[in-house]
């Protein structure tokens, strides 16, 4: 099955997209080779541009403490699993302690002189070769293990952030369980009554061979599935389309 996730707010979308940068940054400095290792700086890059205009610990700091509360509340109510309950509480408190133990997010590495130029520098298209910075290829030809450490020491100090946007997106998704659906001639809608949702999950079998192109409001959900094959542009489908939804919501 292929996930395939819709925000409903800007909110949720930064979130999505942080998590997306937070995944490639790590997988790739978890690597060996300096190409890959280029592609964890960008990836860095790219947080603390996104992290410099929203005040990204700030909101996952708001929605932390919006849950605790929620969950504090379940504390007496039958039925609860009070231990996982307890745990998942720790788990929200320790997150919101280690950022607000930090300060603005990723300022070190703002502050770092050597990796300021080299944001600069990796921006141009070919910029991080030998003949513009030839400190940044001094660096790709350090041993494997000199380069791994300078990585997992710039990326601890965005930890904070992604481990509270991790608990966030893991509550979010949680909020409820898929359910089977149709979309007849390749087409689904449904009406919200009303709830406000934050995030919509579609999962289509892989076999299918189709991708769902999704819009929604606080009134209705709209899913219309296509299909791409080779240079073609995508063509809307027209036979039954079984898949699986879960509207989120906190």
């Amino acid at each position: 099955m292929i996930l395939f996730e819709y925000p409903f707010n800007e909110r949720v979308r930064t979130l999505l997209r942080l998590e997306s940068l937070f995944d490639r940054m790590m997988f790739f400095a978890g690597l060996n080779d300096a190409r890959q290792h280029q592609v964890a700086l960008s990836a860095l890059f790219d947080l603390l541009d996104a992290t410099e205009r929203t005040d990204i610990k700030g909101s996952v700091l708001q929605d932390l403490e919006r849950q605790r509360t929620v969950l504090s509340g379940l504390k007496d109510h039958p039925g609860v699993d009070t231990k996982t309950l307890s745990n998942m509480l720790a788990e929200i408190e320790k997150a919101a302690a280690n950022l607000n133990a930090g300060g603005r997010t990723g300022q070190t590495l703002r502050d770092n002189e050597w990796l300021t130029s080299l944001r600069g520098r990796l921006i141009v298209p070919g910029g991080g070769t030998q003949v513009d910075m030839p400190s940044f290829h001094a660096w790709q030809n350090l041993p494997d293990a000199a380069r791994q450490a300078d990585l997992q020491r710039w990326i601890l100090t965005l930890m904070p952030v992604h481990i509270g946007i991790a608990i966030v997106l893991r509550l979010l998704r949680d909020s409820d369980e898929p359910v089977q659906a149709v979309a007849p001639q390749g087409a689904y809608q449904q009406m919200l009554a009303g709830k406000t949702y934050q995030l919509l999950r579609v999962w289509v079998d892989e076999s299918a061979g189709v991708f769902p192109e999704i819009s929604a409001n606080k009134y209705m959900v709209w899913i219309r599935y296509s299909s791409q094959q080779g240079d073609q542009r995508p063509q809307a489908v027209t036979q039954d389309i079984p898949f699986k939804m879960t509207l989120c919501a906190l």
